[in-house]
């Protein structure tokens, strides 16, 4: 089950998974760091109301961590999880991850820095629109979901065709293959804009009153620092900006809201992409809570009838 940030997720993934007799495991590429619990809107233990989860506090927040390392570390944990004769629901907001889930990951090269700092040089030089060019002698399948402006995706195209020899393109068709071996039905709660974005600047407000500006600084002032990918969590940055007398308090608040809003925005378009494969959207609109967790039970209810995991 999956929506958008702020969405209310959690507390009706709680109630799920307590009807279907399910444990619950997470689908948010930040709540796998330990420490981020406030700017992350991480369930604390009350939150989680008895019921287990799985696939948060995974790593510390100086470490990286990859889309296939959370395929390989999910997978493990269904797999434990149905071994007690329980379902695995999966909940989080991380469209990646859970497409991840349903259709796999190809096993993509790790990064050439060298390969890289040529390439971008080679665009700075050669102008704007060369590494696309470049790109569309070897893959041009790659090119027709690739701006030309998208140096970043046009470089680790490059750099994944250079070490494997095969376009990306081709690689990604490995989607295609479910990693999870059980069949699984992904829901999708979707809500008007408006109303969205109200709970999302709502929820903000509630992280500051919970203590984010502490977490803050407990986290880039302790050791080992923060790596590249914990850094870039929404707020973390703008209010250590705020800390460091660079901007101020209200203009770290209002930046982190605007950015979440952002997100949203970028979750829908994940959404879009994968209801036309398959995962189906319920609308929230006016419905009650029980309303809606009465429909999102029949639905798994119906479909757990005929297969053994979500």
């Amino acid at each position: 089950m999956t929506g958008p940030t702020a969405g209310g997720k959690t507390a009706l993934g709680v109630e799920l998974a307590r009807r279907l007799g399910a444990e619950i495991v997470s689908l948010d590429s930040m709540a796998i760091y330990r420490k981020m619990d406030v700017g992350t809107a991480k369930p604390t233990l009350e939150e989680r109301g008895g019921i287990p989860h799985h696939m948060l506090d995974v790593v510390e927040p100086s470490e990286e961590f990859s889309t296939a390392e959370y395929l390989r570390q999910a997978g493990k944990v269904v797999r434990g999880i149905e071994s007690r004769g329980k379902v695995a629901l999966f909940v989080g907001g991380t469209p990646l991850y859970l497409k991840t889930a349903l259709f796999g990951v190809f096993e993509a090269p790790g990064a050439d820095r060298e390969y890289r700092e040529e390439l971008a040089e080679l665009e700075r030089r050669e102008g704007p629109g060369t590494l696309w060019s470049k790109l569309r002698e070897v893959d041009p399948v790659a090119c027709e979901r690739i701006h030309a402006n998208d140096a970043k995706r046009l470089i680790r195209a490059l750099e994944v065709y250079r070490a494997t020899g095969r376009p990306i393109s081709e690689l990604q068709t490995q989607f295609d293959a479910p990693p999870l071996a059980n069949p699984r039905r992904a829901k999708i709660l979707t809500w008007e804009r408006e109303r969205i974005y109200a709970r999302i600047d709502a929820r903000v407000d509630q992280m500051m009153a919970q203590g984010f500006d502490e977490e803050v600084r407990e986290l880039f002032e302790g050791e080992p620092k923060p790596g590249p990918t914990a850094s870039k969590a929404v707020g973390y940055r703008e209010l250590r900006a705020a800390q460091l007398g660079e901007i101020s308090r209200d203009e770290a608040i209002e930046t982190t809201k605007r950015l979440t809003r952002n997100f949203a925005k970028r979750q829908e378009t994940w959404f879009r992409s994968l209801s036309a494969r398959g995962a189906e959207r319920v609308e929230v609109g006016e419905k009650t809570r029980e309303a809606l967790l009465d429909e999102l039970e029949r639905a798994f209810g119906e479909f757990l009838e005929r297969n053994e995991s979500l």
